[in-house]
């Protein structure tokens, strides 16, 4: 709904703010679920952590 109101009022760059902060949320809350800390998640990404 968010997305549907970012566009229709502020056009296609607002829509695209919208979605890739909804895309940051959604990840964030992926790793608080999982118990995961970002830090954890750096370091995998980084090749530090098995």
């Amino acid at each position: 709904m968010a997305l549907g109101f970012a566009g229709w009022f502020g056009g296609f760059g607002a829509f695209l703010i919208v979605a890739s902060l909804g895309v940051v949320g959604w990840f964030a809350g992926h790793l608080v679920d999982r118990g995961a800390s970002l830090r954890e998640f750096l370091d995998t990404v980084a090749g530090l952590r098995p």
